[in-house]
């Protein structure tokens, strides 16, 4: 058991936990909030659960982070399938129904965040060093998420919330590039992994406050 928790708190496969675990949850927020607006289809498709299986994606929860890993990267990033949702059936909410499930994912990453931030900045010298960094991780991580998320890239939250605020003709541009958008999304990482790094990492240092 000793053994097997020492591979656990690895930092590279805990973070790797973490990273599952928190899109899982990310992808859950917005099924239960379009669910609470009225529509059901996250419900009947089985991806109102915790269980990761039915949730991960190939390229954003397998292949990116091991690619990241392998090259040696300072940061782990990734995304769970899409919780499908159809904007016709959220009768308790049409105008602002999907704004509130774009948001669902990023907000849930961030409240999470401020919960482990919170219990650093009052529990921090009861827990100890080896603690603290664990629970910084599981902050770090989740507003990484958060922002990464609402990058105006599509399939990200982000382009979802853009085009709610933009003229139709541009909306319906940037939807129709759907899943194609993970080349841009990739091409905004390798350009600019350094922004999205480091705005994650003042976010974060503000949620918990200097470290003992």
């Amino acid at each position: 058991m000793d053994n097997i928790l020492t591979i656990i708190f690895q930092p590279k496969v805990f973070g790797i936990i973490v990273l599952i675990l928190s899109v899982v949850v990310h992808e859950v927020a917005h099924g239960v909030v379009a669910l609470k607006l009225g529509d059901e289809t996250a419900k009947n498709a089985g991806r109102l659960t915790l269980n990761p299986i039915p949730h991960l994606d190939p390229i954003g929860s397998i292949i990116l982070p091991l690619f990241l890993i392998a090259a040696n990267s300072s940061f782990l990033i990734g995304w769970a399938k899409p919780v499908p949702y159809n904007p016709l059936n959220l009768h308790k909410d049409y105008k602002y129904g999907p704004l509130k499930v774009a948001l669902a994912g990023p907000a849930t990453n961030l409240g999470l965040a401020v919960i482990m931030g919170l219990v650093i900045r009052f529990f921090g010298t009861l827990l100890g060093p080896i603690a603290v960094m664990l629970l910084y991780q599981i902050v770090f991580i989740n507003v990484l998420l958060a922002v990464f998320n609402l990058m105006p890239i599509p399939p990200l939250d982000g382009s979802k919330i853009l085009t709610l605020f933009l003229p139709p003709k541009y909306s319906y541009l940037l939807q129709g590039i759907g899943v194609g958008g993970i080349f841009f999304v990739f091409l905004f990482l390798v350009l600019f992994s350094g922004v999205i790094f480091g705005l994650s990492s003042l976010v974060t240092s503000i949620i918990v406050g200097p470290i003992f």
